[in-house]
């Protein structure tokens, strides 16, 4: 996660402090140290934007999916991956950043988060994964300062691409919040100055070895947030999520760069997954021997796609380069790329958003 400049939008409480401090709390008898996180600056110049938006993409961990999966969490005592510990401690954190927007993702106790939520002013939509997953995406904001105009999903399953979801908010500046500029205007000024944006929250199929689904799912994504974004007056947009990526793989190639050559990549390594190595262990999946690619595999071989894997990828058969019309930019451009080196969690914004 990267720290924005923020302008025009103050904050709600002025006593907090951004970054967070180092805190200390209480759970019955067992007293916790929250340690100061460690942020890298972005370089982006933002002076010229009259109003900010301060967006917040988070991965909580499902509950579930770690109790699955304790193997990737051996060094960590099962205490601190409870959900009655990890609820207050999520809800503390995500309310240091004093953000209007919140996207999380492996949700599994929505009604918890809702509930915890509303009471800092959030109102929220939720979108459970299909299949016998029990997390799914949502997406919060802050009620006073927006309105919700419209609430999509899309269920990636129903073209193919697995059980993951995707959700699409169009959301409205309130022009009767004291904090926006737009509460100074005259009706029929308002009625012609209304700003809407629209918010998107997803959560990439993990699989390193299916980047053809990988591609097809933030294909998917994009296309519907452009149709969007022009059926609503060409409004900008912000996309959030997890997308089981690093910043040097050929998926965060094609939603900075709005296009992708597919025959130049590998399906299995689209994400760039299995060249992390956290804590210096090179990582492994737990999905099949085949996760680990030889360097010695011919260029030939590696970059090989069959029929099937090209039309899950691209929507359409004999297709081999994608292009999309969003023109975003990533909101950690301005950010040292060894900073990135381990993240998967990722912000695109339209840079229309600098109009505003």
């Amino acid at each position: 996660m990267v720290r924005r400049k923020r302008e025009n939008l103050p904050p709600e409480n002025s006593n907090r402090s951004y970054p967070s401090k180092r805190r200390r709390h209480s759970t019955g008898s067992e007293s916790l140290v929250s340690s100061s996180r460690k942020w890298v600056f972005s370089s982006e110049d933002c002076s010229d934007c009259t109003d900010t938006i301060v967006v917040v993409s988070y991965n909580i961990l499902g509950v579930e999916n770690a109790s699955n999966h304790l193997d990737l969490y051996s060094n960590i005592p099962r205490r601190f991956l409870e959900w009655g510990r990890r609820k207050r401690l999520i809800l503390e954190e995500i309310d240091s950043y004093n953000a209007n927007i919140l996207c999380f993702q492996e949700v599994d106790h929505f009604d918890d988060l809702d509930d915890l939520f509303k009471n800092n002013g959030f109102k929220s939509v939720y979108k459970g994964r299909t299949g016998e997953a029990n997390d799914g995406c949502a997406i919060f904001w802050k009620d006073k300062l927006f309105s919700l105009l419209h609430q999509e999903d899309i269920e990636f399953q129903k073209f193919g691409l697995r059980n993951n979801v995707a959700q699409l908010c169009v959301l409205e500046v309130n022009h009767d919040n004291p904090e926006s500029d737009t509460s100074k205007l005259t009706t029929e000024e308002q009625s012609t100055r209304k700003k809407r944006f629209l918010i998107g929250n997803t959560h990439v199929l993990f699989n390193p070895n299916r980047g053809d689904i990988k591609l097809g799912q933030i294909r998917l994504l994009i296309d519907q947030a452009y149709k969007l974004s022009q059926e609503w007056g060409n409004i900008p947009v912000i996309l959030a999520g997890d997308l089981n990526s690093v910043p040097q793989s050929a998926i965060y190639e094609f939603l900075s760069s709005s296009k992708l050559d597919i025959r130049l990549h590998d399906r299995r390594n689209m994400s760039g997954q299995l060249e992390i190595r956290p804590n210096d262990r090179v990582f492994r999946s737990k999905i099949g021997d085949d996760a680990s690619i030889s360097m010695s595999v011919s260029r030939q071989l590696l970059h090989k796609w069959s029929a099937e894997e090209l039309i899950l990828a691209t929507g359409a058969k004999g297709v081999t380069r994608l292009k999309h019309q969003l023109k975003l930019r990533s909101a950690y451009s301005g950010v040292p790329m060894k900073s990135l080196s381990l993240e998967t969690t990722w912000n695109f914004f339209n840079g229309r958003l600098r109009q505003w």
